[in-house]
């Protein structure tokens, strides 16, 4: 019985770390730019927008330009923030290689 209840310790610190490297990716910080930095978009492990700045010298252009600047710097701080989060994880797992697509529920 002894090796049943140490399997359940294991398992129950296994649980603690994965839900604290949850709270860790929550808490991660990505900033993505456009137009050579005109628009600089923060966000979060949860992809919240934290910030948006935008160079005074982007408002003289056009609504759709600065659509686009604002997409464009948004995507660019989500694929950082991809990068980080595969980062972060593969150094909890070891270097274990998930399926392509695998994303951990956060």
């Amino acid at each position: 019985m002894t090796d049943l209840n140490e399997l359940m310790k294991q398992a129950q610190k296994m649980q603690d770390q994965f839900k604290q490297a949850q709270n860790n990716l929550t808490r991660l910080v990505a900033e993505g730019q456009s137009g050579a930095g005109l628009i600089v978009i923060k966000i979060n492990g949860r992809y919240d927008v934290i910030s948006v700045s935008l160079d005074d010298s982007a408002l003289t252009e056009g609504k759709e330009f600065i659509e686009d600047l604002i997409s464009a710097a948004f995507n660019d701080a989500v694929r950082k923030l991809e990068d980080k989060k595969k980062q972060a994880m593969s150094s909890m797992t070891g270097g274990f290689k998930f399926p392509e697509g695998f994303n951990f529920p956060i």
